[in-house]
């Protein structure tokens, strides 16, 4: 029988690697919502304002991070700018369905 190895405390190995795969699983979801956002406006389905929202909220957290990280205004202000459009299509979809 296997006993698995607990470690008490991450080390910087842990958490790169755990920053690593949230990266990559971002990017899966992304890539998912951009396919989604075509099949939808192919078929004629109003859901695409929806899941483009998605992809517009994504790019607007990460110019954020990076703004954190820089402390660079144009990343913050483009994010922001990301965030309301992403915002102002998830409202379009709500109200129009």
């Amino acid at each position: 029988m296997k006993t698995k190895i607990q470690r008490p405390v991450k080390n910087e190995c842990d958490k790169q690697i755990e920053t690593r795969s949230r990266s990559h699983a971002l990017d899966f979801v992304a890539a998912a919502a951009q396919i989604l956002t075509i099949m939808c406006i192919v078929k004629g389905n109003p859901a695409w304002k929806g899941s483009l929202s998605l992809l517009f909220f994504g790019g607007a957290a990460a110019l954020v991070y990076k703004y954190d990280e820089y402390k660079e205004k144009t990343y913050f202000i483009i994010g922001i700018v990301l965030g309301i459009i992403g915002t102002a299509l998830l409202i379009w979809f709500g109200i129009t369905g």
